[in-house]
Formats: C-alpha cells, structure tokens, sequence
C-alpha cells in the first residue's frame, strides 16, 4: 500500500502520544509492520444474529498470515464466529495531525450517519403501517440485504475516489447524508400533514354517534328545510331507552309535530333519531332531554359544507396515494445511499485507527466477523489472547492517559486490537 511521505516514522514517542492523543492509545512504531483488519461473521447467517466486529490487527510477514492465524483461533476448533476479509482500498495517509483530528471527526461523523440511516429506516416502517412486516425486504443496500452487503463489502470508487485526501472523502460523505437527513424532515413532515388530516376526518366519520359526524348518515329528505317555524333536530337516544323515547318524546316539549319521530341510523350501542317541532319549543325541548339522557346533537344541514368535506376527504386519499409510491422508493434509494456512506465511514475508520496505532508502512488486510450470540464472551477473551502483545506500549500510554482529568477511558471499549461494531438491527420493533 502506498504510503504519503508526509507522515513519517516514528510518528510520536509513547510519552508524546499520551498527551497529544488523550481519548485513545495509539503505538506508533518505525517497526515494518503490516497490519490486517478482520471482519467476523458466524457460518449461517441466522436473521436474528445482525451484529458485526470490524478489527484490525498488525501483519505477520504477510496478510494472509495474519488472517490464517485469526480464522485458526476462532473457527477451526470452537466456531465463534464467521469471518471475511474487509477489503479497503489505498487511501491516502496525510499528516499526523490531520489524522488525530479526522478521527474524532470520524467519530461523530459516524454517529451522525447511524442516526439517520436509522430515522430512514423506522420512518419507512411508519408508512408501510399496516405492511410493516414487508420492511425488511425494503432495507436494502445495493439491491442486496445488509448483512450480504457488509460481508462483500466493496469501496465505492465512484463515489468516493480514494486520489481525494481522507477528510475530503468524509467531508463528501458528510454532505451526502445531511441531504438525506433534510430531505427526510421536508418529506416526512409534508405526508405527516396530509396523513394526519386525513386521519382528523376519518375520526369525524368514525367512533360513537355522541361526537362522529353525521354527514355521511342523513338525507336531505330527512329535514324539513327552509321553514320560518319548523325545525328538525337530530337525537342520540340508548338502545335499551328506545321504548322511552318512542313514549314521551312528543310531550318533551310543546309543539312537538306528532308521530314525526323517524330511527335514521344505529351503532351498538345508540340509535339517531330526527324529530320535528315549532323553533320557539328547542330551548324547552332540549332541556327535557338531557332529563331524558337524550342527545341533542348540535347539527345543521348544510349540503354544500357537506360536500365539501366529503370533496375534502376524497382529495387527501387520493393525495396519500399518490404521494405514497413515490416516497416509499425515495425512501428506498436514500436509505441504501445512507448505509452505504456508514460502512464507509466504517472503513475509513478502522483504516486512520490502524495507522495512528500501528504506525507505517501502512499494509493491512481488513476482517470482520459475525460473532454467534453464544459465545461472544469467549471470542472476546480469544481475541484478546490472540492479540494482547499489541498492548505492551499501549499499557503506559493508557497509565498516563488515566491521570489527565476529564477523561473517562474506563467507560470506553478498550481492545488491543482496532474493533467497531456494526449492527444492523434497525429498528425499534421486531418484524
């Protein structure tokens, strides 16, 4: 691997490194070592088993050495994992400094985009709704599953041409998913508006006849309309009162049309009923009716506001399905676009790590592995056999690092080894 001359060895001294580097323990060393990143992954892909380890660790005399010795220790004899090469490219090293800071860079860079492939995902779980076991089928990156996808992991020279300096590639990849981020709260919060009205109006039309709207129920014929002294009103009666109603409603008040009472409609639990009756007797009329546990809805026919809701109503359904098909292959697109960028950023990662710790000629091969739920306990601890000699520097870095105030790498996931997790658990519930 071809190495910027600009980033010499030895890089820093241990005690140097301790100072300058207070948030991780790098060895840098002017020794030829090579170094391989290693990917582990279980043989069976179970679905259930979505967690990912992308180390690196020093070579041998050669690559090849390095993972032979890695797959011998965790699959020949105890299957503790899966394993593939992670393959990542010639990318230029830089300065020092340049990659001190691009690390922590990184290292936020990398929350971020985890953040929205993740608001990606679950906001395609929302609107699939009632579809919502078909959303896994819809997380895919490069037309393949994720876990497909990870384990044949090819950098994308397009997109990201490794001839740019490392922090120009972060910076494309910065760019690129703060575009998706803000393209997703313009297009989410236009279908949450649409959604939401049409779910306000679908709740008029539903529920019980004391508050649902009445529109879609009566008739025009039902009323009498257009009378200086004749009105009728619309009443929510129980159904175990039926017999009460059909006995005292004309006496509730004076000047109650007789035998004008008609049952229009019922749910399970109450009947709407219309009544006639002179104007001057509804103050009277429906005071005897609370009395009564009668309902008088507050209702006027009105045919061309009831049009218009029912216009308005059809114009937000077929808006919904129209915006619908579209937003789902957005959706689709960006999300593949989002978790690529983060498997990137990964690589970039665990590259810049490699190089601060083990210093140069940089000339590493990449791994990861797929743990089995079982036995991540003893592959940690095989791990750490494997590669604890790499620690014999870092020990005093790390004794001093612990005596600057402020830093908490106690509470960090400290390996000997380059390691970060990749899970590709999505989602916050199970499809």
């Amino acid at each position: 691997m071809n190495v910027n001359r600009t980033l010499q060895s030895p890089l820093l001294p241990a005690e140097a490194a301790a100072a300058f580097l207070p948030r991780r323990t790098y060895i840098l060393t002017s020794d030829t070592h090579a170094f391989d990143i290693l990917v582990l992954s279980s043989c069976s892909t179970p679905a259930n088993m979505t967690e990912f380890w992308l180390i690196s660790a020093p070579g041998e005399k050669t690559c090849q050495q390095t993972w032979d010795k890695m797959m011998a220790a965790t699959t020949r004899t105890n299957n503790l994992s899966v394993n593939h090469k992670f393959s990542i490219p010639d990318l230029k090293v830089g300065t020092l400094d340049v990659l001190v800071g691009l690390s922590d860079e990184l290292a936020k860079l990398d929350s971020f985009v985890e953040s929205v492939v993740k608001k990606v995902a679950q906001y395609m779980a929302d609107v699939l709704e009632d579809s919502r076991d078909k959303v896994q089928e819809n997380l895919l990156a490069n037309g393949v599953d994720l876990i497909t996808y990870i384990t044949r992991f090819q950098w994308d020279m397009a997109k990201y041409p490794i001839k740019q300096s490392l922090k120009n590639i972060s910076e494309i990849i910065s760019k690129q998913v703060t575009q998706i981020d803000n393209d997703l709260k313009a297009r989410a919060s236009a279908y949450n508006n649409l959604k939401g009205n049409l779910q306000n109006l679908e709740r008029k039309n539903a529920g019980s006849l004391l508050t649902r709207s009445l529109a879609d129920i009566v008739k025009k014929e039902n009323f009498v309309l257009d009378s200086e002294y004749l009105i009728t009103l619309l009443v929510v009666v129980p159904k175990t009162s039926y017999p009460d109603w059909q006995k005292t409603y004309e006496t509730l008040a004076e000047m109650v049309v007789p035998r004008s009472s008609t049952l229009l409609y019922e749910d399970n639990d109450s009947g709407l009923y219309s009544v006639t009756l002179f104007r001057k007797a509804i103050d009277d009329f429906k005071h005897k009716a609370r009395e009564n546990k009668f309902t008088v809805r507050d209702f006027q026919y009105n045919e061309e506001e009831m049009k218009a809701d029912k216009e308005e109503m059809t114009r937000l359904s077929t808006d919904k399905k129209k915006q619908f098909g579209p937003l789902v292959r957005w959706l689709k697109v960006n999300f593949s676009e989002a978790f690529i960028a983060w498997i990137h950023i990964k690589a970039l990662r665990v590259f810049v790590e490699s190089v601060l710790r083990y210093g140069l000629p940089v000339n590493f091969q990449a791994m990861l592995l797929q743990p089995n739920k079982k036995t991540m306990k003893k592959l940690r601890e095989v791990l750490n056999d494997l590669y604890k000699h790499l620690d014999s520097s870092a020990a005093a870095i790390m004794d001093t690092a612990m005596d600057i105030p402020g830093l908490n790498l106690s509470q960090q996931e400290y390996y000997p080894y380059v390691y970060y997790k990749i899970d590709c658990n999505l989602l916050d519930f199970k499809v």
